[in-house]
């Protein structure tokens, strides 16, 4: 899968480790809320065929994120490596918009032969004005990168998260909104038959497979649930949803629900809800807004995190509200071409 490519300066080949579509349907979370905001992180125009963001190393070993244009190419080598083929990933030089220095995403592979993945070095000729390299986020704090990058791992592992909660999890109820898209009922708690105490579950092991072409992101941590960043990871946890608002639920669900409800009404920019492939005839749904992510299933339940409460992910049941309002957002979503 490292396959050399001349496309970093001075013709030096860079061996491909991996690689990812920044489009306005798919891109990493980590890079912003939504598609604009995620090329502004790279410096990029969003245009609306996106990128290929080709990731690996050159002969020294420095890491480079090499941008083409080529996006049905990258797109063919991402399912090729995801179903366990080989695909010699080699763009055009024409198709290479620019090459960065470092990776947004971490990457757990390196190429052989060469020295360990490390940041180029400054050019002297560039007289300190080429880009800082790109790095990761760290996975030790919680910030907006952080819980981005972990909806889209709950996105990327539905099953395995969906799994663990049971008859016994507490739910957020969605509140019930008016026809102008505000609250006009506060939820009361769980719906009927969802449960309403805590329960516990095994915890998945998320985490980044060296073999896979395609970053994975590691989150630690289960449903309801902690990915809290640091200490060992235990082997239960309780699923708990926030009870700080009178309502029985959590004030961050309700500021996040609502404010994806004003989406409906007023389209947000391109990317920030984003509908994929799901099994069956459902869709997966990922929104994004200020200080929160939301991941969901158009037929199932939905995931909350919150920037004020690092680690925990807040399971939303359906309830009267959750399904309408899925449907809604599944309609005016980007969607893969």
């Amino acid at each position: 899968m490292a396959a050399p490519i001349d496309t970093v300066a001075d013709d030096d080949a860079l061996y491909v480790l991996t690689a990812v579509l920044l489009t306005p349907a798919q891109f990493p979370g980590v890079l912003g809320d939504d598609y604009p905001a995620a090329c502004a992180a790279l410096a990029l125009e969003p245009y609306a065929e996106g990128y290929g963001l080709v990731l690996g190393q050159d002969g020294s070993g420095a890491r480079w994120t090499v941008v083409v244009e080529d996006v049905s190419l990258v797109a063919v080598a991402i399912a090729a490596w995801d179903c366990g083929m080989d695909y010699d990933l080699s763009p055009d030089d024409r198709s290479v918009v620019c090459a960065l220095p470092g990776w947004p995403l971490p990457v757990a592979v390196a190429a052989p032969g060469v020295a360990a993945p490390h940041d180029p070095l400054p050019d002297p000729e560039a007289e300190g004005t080429e880009p800082a390299p790109l790095t990761p986020p760290d996975t030790e704090s919680w910030g907006p990168a952080q819980r981005r990058m972990g909806a889209d791992e709950i996105a990327h592992r539905w099953t395995a998260w969906r799994e663990q909660i049971d008859d016994g999890t507490a739910f957020a109820d969605p509140p019930r909104m008016d026809s102008t898209g505000g609250e006009a009922t506060p939820g009361s708690g769980p719906e009927p038959g969802s449960g309403s105490g805590p329960g516990s579950a095994p915890v998945p092991e998320p985490h980044l497979d060296a073999p896979d072409p395609h970053p994975e992101v590691e989150v630690q941590g289960e449903a309801g649930i902690e990915t809290g960043a640091g200490g060992d990871q235990p082997d239960d946890a309780v699923v708990k949803p926030g009870t700080d608002s009178p309502s029985g639920v959590h004030p961050g669900v309700r500021r996040a629900l609502a404010q994806a409800h004003d989406y409906v009404d007023a389209p947000p920019p391109p990317g920030r809800v984003r509908s994929s492939f799901a099994t069956g005839e459902a869709r997966m749904l990922r929104a994004d807004g200020p200080g929160w992510s939301l991941v969901a299933r158009t037929d199932d339940i939905a995931f909350i995190l919150l920037d004020e409460e690092p680690g925990e992910v807040l399971p939303v049941g359906r309830g009267s509200e959750l399904p309408g309002l899925l449907k809604a957002l599944d309609a005016l979503a980007v969607r893969p071409s």
